[in-house]
């Protein structure tokens, strides 16, 4: 474990990182082109979103050919150079696997259409119920029925996503003996990581059965015990061979229990977690279409639960604001204007000095914020646009609708690379193919000249490599009920020492009385966004607006 303690994980997103033949779209020769700004952050490994050949219904994750790079990203060639040169700077590569369903356009789907036997059992066919209504009544993850025609024939296919998505029947040992072998394609060519796509949807029930509500229904293929022996078979059979493999699950609506066992090195599964309960604090009524404040409380009581309970269990959690599917953290739990880079290196912190394995997204390290949209012309992702449709149809007018949309689209997260103040942020010469609004103030070029915040990010990764109390140490919360703070205290079984961690989450002062042990304590700082100084603890401690303070005491 010693070892994923110490990892952080930089996430690029290939379509948005930088554009090097000015098509306006991101591409693998324009990750080699920024690999000294990667050298820089020094993370260890970093996470790429899908450049498999793909029709792009769903930006990448419905995979046409698992074999292939798709020659909007680069060539074969491209991809063996990019290994290379991060394996010189000491960065390995960590790819998306999307195995619970390919695309449409997948030459298993086609041969499946045409008829074949084999490819017919790769997919859940069913035909629709005897009063011609179909097999049953799931909804898709993207608005609608799961089930859509499967060609001229009696039969519909299961899609949990869009209908260019067809689900894999896991349950056909061929199917998973096909994805293996896909896994040990790209192992052969050096690759150590994997993030395996809402891996836990893939034990879907032997029948499909209609479900009586949405929370039942989700029950039904999520986080089934059978993903437990799937895990266990993939691992034995690709990734688990590698000693130094680092593997990562998004889980859909998982558990702490399974999560535990999903990420206990004694269980051969996976290296660690992503869960998503954190970003839904500012979902109304678990809806994520809404708008509110984050509630705060909620939040903390979240990270409470799954922090000690999973270092309790033995399981590891991948630590996380932002990605490709999440608009920015900054919008949310943070502040865009004054407090902008206080805000960020607060959330940073929060996250980075707790159990568990961070990962960064591209951009967060220079603060990049919600792009100022004004209309739903400028959105391209079809969750986006599906969302508007649902919410215009239930009553609310276009206005409505699209500030929801605004404030949580997955666009919202894959604008381009700030690079520098340009027209095009210096992501391409030409019209990207999402536009970017707010390179004027945020961008690499300036961040690096007189900003704060990608330096922040450098301290905390290299504090994280130094300091076992960060990647070896257990965890456990204070000051759970104060409405503004975070606090946390690690610390090792064979030492005195413990480190301290205080986050205030909001944009004005505050201070908090201490649990007793900590009080007239002697600490030195390991890490302040506001220039704290060693000193000695008092009966309160008190934060300026969006302080981070890490501090150690023995």
């Amino acid at each position: 474990m010693t070892d994923l303690g110490k990892k952080v994980i930089y996430q690029i997103y290939p379509k948005s990182f930088y554009d090097s033949n000015g098509d306006g779209v991101g591409d693998i020769p324009g990750i080699i082109d920024k690999i000294d700004y990667i050298k820089k952050l020094n993370v260890d490994m970093i996470w790429f979103n899908p450049f498999f050949v793909s029709p792009q219904r769903d930006n990448g994750y419905d995979i046409a050919d698992y074999y292939n790079i798709d020659p909007r990203f680069g060539t074969m060639a491209d991809f063996e150079k990019l290994v290379k040169k991060l394996k010189e700077i000491g960065v390995g590569v960590m790819l998306d696997m999307v195995l619970n369903h390919c695309s449409t356009d997948n030459i298993w789907f086609k041969k499946a259409l045409a008829g074949d036997e084999k490819y017919r059992k790769f997919f859940y066919l069913r035909k629709g119920k005897p009063d011609g209504s179909l097999p049953n009544n799931w909804q898709s993850k993207f608005g609608g029925p799961a089930w859509a025609k499967f060609g001229d024939t009696d039969y519909y296919y299961l899609h949990l996503y869009d209908p260019t998505q067809a689900d894999l029947d896991w349950h056909n040992p061929e199917v998973r003996k096909e994805l293996f072998k896909v896994i040990n394609f790209w192992r052969s060519k050096g690759v150590h990581g994997f993030r395996f796509d809402v891996i836990n949807v893939t034990g879907k029930a032997d029948k499909l059965v209609d479900s009586t509500d949405p929370i039942e229904e989700k029950k039904l293929y999520t986080d089934t015990p059978i993903v437990h022996e799937y895990l266990k078979e993939m691992n034995a059979a690709t990734f688990g061979q590698d000693p130094d493999s680092v593997t990562v699950g998004e889980m859909s609506s998982t558990t702490i229990a399974n999560s535990i066992e999903y990420s206990k090195p004694s269980e051969h599964e996976l290296s660690m977690v992503f869960t998503f309960h954190h970003l839904k604090v500012d979902y109304r009524n678990g809806e994520k279409w809404s708008k509110m404040p984050f509630d705060f409380m909620k939040l903390k009581k979240l990270f409470t639960d799954w922090q000690e309970k999973m270092d309790q269990g033995g399981g590891w959690n991948a630590l996380f604001w932002n990605n490709h599917d999440q608009p920015w953290a900054l919008n949310r739990f943070g502040d865009t204007g004054k407090y902008r880079a206080k805000s960020a290196e607060m959330l940073a912190t929060a996250t980075h000095f707790m159990r568990g394995t961070p990962y960064i997204y591209m951009g967060e390290e220079i603060g990049m914020i919600d792009p100022d949209y004004s209309s739903m012309k400028d959105y391209v992702d079809v969750e986006a646009k599906n969302a508007f449709k649902e919410l215009t149809g239930k009553g609310l007018s276009e206005k409505e609708a699209f500030e929801i949309v605004k404030s949580k689209a997955r666009d919202n997260s894959r604008v381009p690379m700030h690079w520098n103040n340009e027209k095009y942020a210096g992501f391409s010469e030409h019209q990207p193919w999402l536009r970017p609004t707010h390179q004027d103030r945020i961008n690499v070029a300036d961040e690096l000249d007189h900003g704060e915040i990608f330096n922040y990010y450098q301290k905390l990764i290299k504090v994280r490599k130094s300091e076992k109390l960060i990647s070896d140490g257990h965890i456990k919360m204070f000051l759970q009920n104060d409405p503004q703070i975070l606090a946390y205290e690690r610390y090792l079984d064979d030492s005195d020492e413990k480190l301290l961690v205080f986050t205030n989450f909001y944009g004005k002062k505050c201070s908090a009385k201490l649990p007793e042990k900590y009080q007239n304590r002697k600490y030195q700082v390991i890490l302040s966004n506001y220039n704290a100084v060693a000193g000695q603890l008092e009966e309160k401690i008190s934060l300026e607006p969006y302080e981070a303070l890490a501090i150690k005491i023995k």
